[in-house]
């Protein structure tokens, strides 16, 4: 297949995911937004605000089946004027859910050091995000999903990066396993880790260059790609993507 732009310019855009009716669900440093793209091309602002104040960037997304769209929200992209635009920031930096009737948003995470990548699990039970600020290490947080898919609970430390790990964005396969991408240009540290359901590491990709995000995509959702520094990766594996990661 060939590469293409999509989007020029691309305001910025970090994570990416499809609602349940294909339409694709963007966050924008850029923009201090969570946007979709209508089948027309056409572009809806989701939020750019939360009680009057403006988001700091939105980092990663994800759609659960119920319609409702979870997002991380760091200062990553307001620090200084490069992967967006310097500010000073008006909010917390949380971990909302938008709600698919009222398409109102609430906080359902606070306090967590750099929120990074999320998912969740197959069965939609465990909520996964990544801790990027998270000290003395990075870390991969674990919580509940409670109050029939609203909230989330029993916030638990999944995996500890350790030295030097930076997990970033991360997808579930079918059986639980965590696919993350990693690295920070070292060539022991480059690449994808997988992960099993209790935290317990299975395998590595290794990559030439630090992998920042991940999905599964083909007709069977079993070719992982992988977005890093500077280029785009494919490899077929022997599992496939849970649904909607």
């Amino acid at each position: 297949g060939a590469v293409s732009v999509y989007r020029k310019p691309s305001n910025f855009a970090n994570g990416h995911t499809r609602d349940r009716q294909g339409r694709l669900i963007g966050c924008e440093h850029g923009g201090r937004r969570i946007y979709r793209t209508e089948y027309d091309g056409a572009i809806t602002t989701l939020i750019d605000r939360f009680d009057g104040k403006r988001l700091n960037s939105p980092n990663d997304v994800v759609v659960k089946s119920d319609g409702s769209i979870w997002f991380t929200d760091p200062v990553f992209g307001i620090l200084a004027d490069y992967e967006g635009y310097k500010a000073e920031p008006e909010i917390g930096t949380n971990v909302y859910r938008i709600d698919p009737e009222t398409n109102t948003a609430t906080i359902v995470a606070e306090g967590v050091l750099g929120p990074n990548g999320l998912c969740f699990s197959p069965d939609e039970k465990t909520l996964y995000i990544v801790e990027s600020r998270g000290m003395p290490n990075r870390r991969i947080l674990a919580y509940d999903v409670t109050d029939g898919g609203r909230k989330i609970a029993n916030k638990r430390v999944l995996i500890d990066a350790g030295p030097g790990g930076t997990p970033d964005g991360m997808r579930c396969d079918v059986d639980g396993n965590l696919w993350c991408g990693w690295g920070m240009g070292s060539p022991d540290l480059d690449g994808v880790l997988v992960f099993a359901p209790d935290g317990k590491p299975i395998g590595r990709i290794a990559l030439p260059e630090r992998c920042a995000n991940v999905c599964f995509g083909g007709l069977k959702r079993n070719r992982l790609f992988m977005a890093a520094s500077q280029s785009v990766y494919a490899l077929y594996v022997n599992t496939q993507g849970a649904v909607g990661g």
